[in-house]
């Protein structure tokens, strides 16, 4: 409880702004660590040492207080100091059980009492009880020795009551079973005495009980025995030799009884701890000193040498003050005559930052599922062996990370996360748990741990477009594969499968379901009929995409264009091919070449270049004499017409569309060569004077005959004079008024569609001055034409002709005021026109195309 008040208060403090370096919040963990202590728990408990595998040390659930099967249920859990693992925890039956033989002797040495210190570690909530573990000691092992034979040296001199020190023996065993008592063997001159040390350890003393004599007995043999305290008790022997020497009253003495000196663990082998020097007095053999250990254990003769004649000790391995901290050494002195003296070296071990940080994980959980709150991730403790500064520790985690490493107690931490984790942001995360040391140099640890996020349904399919647009040529097959859409989910797993369906259309008109099917697990769209671009040109439709439970899900749109096939033939407007009478168009001969003669009209369902149409003549009666446009499908004269040439024509327009393969169809014209256009039916009042020339003109044309036949040259050069005479005529136009009436019947398009119109009428525009005879002759005036617009009329179409001048009178020109005016008859739907008017020409609208002025260029010059 005083833990967790502990730790409400560490995050009341950060949350008002009280934070701390993680630095020293690890060092004010050993403030807390008592408080933590009393409120966590203390047990101890005690097991033999030597006991087998698996026997039983307590119940935790009996001592702790817990409910059966409650230790399972919170992860009950055993975390030894030195990471070993001696005790094992069985989470069902609630008994702590040994997990390996425990030695004491191995585990403690002489160090008594021997404990072992654990932690108990609970979750929710989270707990531990710190244990002691204390290893009893049976007697296990006998007093030895280190050597088994022991010479002395002692004077015949030597008074009574003198003491010899003798060399204790060694017993790993501790407390009772140690070393209590030594005996010697039955003699008449020496008896065992035994003298404590300040540590505690007691060793034997030789005391001379009766004086010795060289002469009666120079050496003696005795037998020292060393007893423990067992039951029964175990005892080691070594041979005392005493060999008597003759008188060496002075024993060598030590400059100093106590040397203290400081060796560095990082110290080399062969490194000089200490010197000791001790003098004789006496002289001779007796003065000679040597230096040796005296009542060493094993640990300080491997650790250390001595040279037996300089008293220099040096390293003979390596220090670890983790292990040893200090040593206590007897160092001896003797001379010759057997003297000796003792002093004592104290060694005492100067740490240094040798041992890097240790981390022992108790929990740990690499996985934690998306947009969970704060987890506990890892449960685990630090370590260092070193001491002082050299021990203390900082532990931490890299930053920018969302995870937090909370300290506990007993330099226990709990790595969490800090909040909701994203998968699609980051799926994995790689944490180092780094400890460093304050020694110098500094040291550090490093331990990767790998968190996995695991995925959460949280994100809706995504098309990777919004909209697409499909394009199906026209009269494909059933079933064919037009296209796909697609979807991501940044989910993963089952989490990113995604579902394809159609939904229902907006237009409710659409058949969609006959149209377009889709594949559910791919996208791909189908087209389940064959499509018409002239019945559906576009449609358009949504597709969603979901994902698995929860569903989630989005939509794209679809447009789907038709394209066209070239699968539809031109039709012919103009002139009809319904088998009605056919269209004959009236062509004067005296029509220049590229006359319009009239115009092909043709449409073709299908679109773009399927409907560029082209035009060209497939048959004519007279190849050479008409021509078609390619492009506008006019039919025009090639050359000029001759008298030679036929009056019935029949042409053949081939109508083809720029598809593929290429599709046509075919017009046939009927073409009338009419010569003397308007003679027939244009009878004049005013015809007098025109036939007085006209016999002027048949007299002049005798005469020239006449001429013609008598001298050959003069009929050539006559002959070209009438053609060139007949060109300037026909090109001859004036201003002139006839009477109005209707074209023949026989001549006239009666199916409405051709070129020329129903109706003509003449004027006859005469000049008003006298003594001239300028006029012109037969314009043809055609009716308004209604155009497409409402309400709009198409203007009447004048044909200007060019004025012809005789030769007998000067042209006049025209005034403006005419003597006569003509007016149309009431069978034509014209607006009145007067000769006054001023001259311009005039077009024919028909549909969008212009008809060429020329079309209706018929003349007939008349003569005085």
């Amino acid at each position: 409880m005083r833990l967790r008040l502990t730790l409400r208060k560490e995050a009341a403090m950060e949350a008002r702004g009280f934070s701390f370096p993680r630095q020293r919040q690890v060092l004010f963990l050993f403030l807390f660590w008592g408080v933590s202590l009393a409120g966590s728990g203390f047990r101890r408990y005690s097991v033999t040492e030597e006991t087998d595998r698996g026997s039983f040390v307590v119940n935790l659930a009996k001592d702790l207080g817990l409910a059966e099967g409650e230790l399972a249920a919170r992860g009950t859990r055993v975390v030894s100091d030195d990471n070993k693992q001696y005790l094992l925890l069985d989470s069902h039956t609630g008994n702590l059980l040994t997990n390996e033989k425990l030695d004491r002797e191995k585990l403690c040495g002489p160090k008594e009492p021997c404990m072992l210190y654990f932690q108990i570690l609970m979750d929710d909530p989270f707990q531990i009880y710190r244990v002691e573990l204390r290893v009893r000691d049976i007697n296990d092992h006998s007093p030895v020795f280190q050597d088994k034979e022991t010479v002395l040296k002692i004077s015949e001199n030597t008074a009574e009551g003198t003491a010899f020190r003798l060399e204790r023996a060694q017993d790993p065993d501790g407390g009772p079973n140690g070393i209590q008592n030594y005996t010697i063997s039955p003699n008449s001159f020496f008896h065992v005495k035994i003298g404590g040390s300040d540590e505690g350890m007691i060793y034997p003393e030789l005391v001379l009980d009766k004086a010795l004599d060289r002469e009666e007995q120079g050496e003696l043999s005795l037998t020292l025995t060393a007893l423990d305290g067992g039951s029964p008790p175990r005892s080691g022997t070594s041979t005392i030799g005493i060999v008597v020497l003759d008188v060496n009253d002075n024993a060598p003495q030590f400059a100093q009884a106590l040397y203290e000196t400081q060796a560095p663990e990082s110290s080399p082998i062969g490194f000089l701890i200490v010197k000791v020097s001790a003098e004789d007095i006496d002289s001779g053999v007796n003065a000679e000193v040597s230096y040796s250990f005296f009542d060493a254990s094993e640990n300080i003769r491997t650790t250390f040498q001595i040279n037996p004649f300089s008293g220099e000790i040096f390293l003979r391995e390596l220090l670890d003050y983790e292990l040893v901290n200090s040593y206590k050494i007897n160092i001896q002195a003797m001379d010759g005559g057997g003297l000796s003296a003792i002093c004592r070296v104290l060694v005492e071990v100067l740490d240094t930052n040798d041992n890097a940080p240790e981390l022992i994980i108790s929990s740990l959980s690499n996985s934690v599922a998306e947009n969970s709150p704060e987890t506990v991730l890892a449960v685990f403790k630090i370590n260092d062996r070193d001491s002082g500064e050299n021990g203390k520790m900082v532990c931490y985690i890299q930053e920018n990370l969302p995870f937090l490493l909370k300290p506990s107690v007993e330099n226990f931490y709990i790595l969490m996360t800090e909040g909701a984790l994203d998968r699609e942001s980051r799926a994995e995360y790689n944490i180092t748990i780094t400890i460093t040391d304050l020694g110098t140099p500094r040291l550090k640890t490093e331990h990767n741990i790998t968190v996995l996020v695991s995925d959460v349904n949280d994100n809706a399919p995504a098309f990777i477009q919004t909209s697409y647009t499909l394009f199906v040529r026209e009269n494909n097959s059933p079933a064919l594969h037009i296209g796909s859409v697609s979807a991501t989910d940044r989910d993963s797993g089952t989490n990113a499968q995604v579902t394809y369906s159609l939904l229902p259309p907006q237009d409710p008109h659409l058949p969609l379901p006959s149209l377009v099917s889709i594949n559910a697990d791919n996208g791909h769209l189908f087209a389940l009929r064959s499509l018409d671009y002239e019945a559906l040109q576009a449609f358009e439709f949504r597709v969603g995409a979901t994902d698995r439970s929860p569903a989630l899900s989005s939509e794209a749109l679809v447009r789907v264009l038709v394209l066209d096939a070239n699968d539809n033939s031109p039709f012919v407007l103009y002139p009809l091919q319904n088998g009605s009478a056919p269209c004959t168009e009236l062509v004067p001969r005296a029509a220049e070449p590229g006359y319009l003669v009239t115009k092909v009209v043709a449409v073709d369902g299908d679109s773009g270049q399927n409907a560029w149409l082209s035009y060209q003549l497939l048959k004519a009666t007279e190849p050479g004499l008409f021509g078609v446009w390619a492009h506008n499908g006019e039919v025009r004269t090639a050359r000029l017409l001759s008298e030679r040439d036929a009056t019935k024509h029949r042409l053949v327009v081939l109508v083809k569309d720029n598809g593929e393969p290429p599709r046509s169809a075919t017009a046939t014209l009927h073409v009338l060569l009419v010569d003397g256009f308007s003679q027939p039916y244009l009878p004049l009042p005013e015809a007098a004077p025109a036939q007085a020339q006209d016999d002027w003109l048949t007299v002049y044309l005798v005469v020239a005959l006449a001429s013609v036949s008598s001298l050959f040259l003069l009929s050539v050069l006559l002959f070209v004079a009438v053609r060139l005479c007949r060109r300037s005529r026909a090109a001859s136009v004036g201003r002139c008024s006839v009477p109005e009436g209707t074209f023949p019947g026989h001549l006239v398009d009666v199916s409405g569609a051709g070129t020329l119109s129903q109706s003509y009428q003449y004027e006859v525009c005469l000049t008003g001055g006298p003594g001239t005879s300028e006029f012109k002759f037969l314009k043809p005036i055609i009716s308004d034409i209604q155009t497409q617009g409402p309400g709009r009329k198409g203007r009447v179409v004048a044909l200007q002709d060019k004025k012809v001048q005789t030769r007998t009178a000067a042209a006049a020109p025209l005034t403006g005021k005419s003597s006569r005016t003509w007016k149309p008859t009431g069978s034509l739907d014209a607006k009145e026109k007067t000769a006054g008017s001023s001259e311009e020409d005039y077009s024919l609208l028909t549909g969008n195309q212009i008809l060429n002025p020329e079309r209706s260029r018929f003349s007939r010059t008349w003569f005085d």
